[in-house]
């Protein structure tokens, strides 16, 4: 495959993360509107910042100009922190 191929493809790969990761985000946060258990309420925000930091690397280097390793930093530290709030809504009661 060619850069232009691959850069493509990992276009196509983000923008599904996207979607999904803003489904999975819509529907825990639809549930935790229904419920208001704290715990749902976490999970939604957890995977919100999961999602942002996946998309976050690209949009920050094509768009901005930021240079890849510093996007590719932020978007480890947003799904970190994303994975540490999915971990707390799993512990919250």
């Amino acid at each position: 495959m060619t850069g232009t191929e691959l850069a493509l493809v990992l276009a196509v790969v983000k923008t599904l993360v996207l979607v999904v990761g803003g489904v999975i985000t819509y529907f825990a946060l639809k549930a935790y509107r229904r419920t208001r258990q704290p715990a749902l309420g976490y999970l939604a925000s957890g995977f919100g910042i999961v999602t942002l930091g996946f998309v976050l690397a690209g949009v920050l280097h094509e768009i901005l100009g930021v240079e890849l390793v510093m996007g590719v930093l932020l978007e480890s530290l947003l799904v970190l922190a994303g994975f540490l709030v999915i971990a707390y809504s799993l512990y919250v009661q």
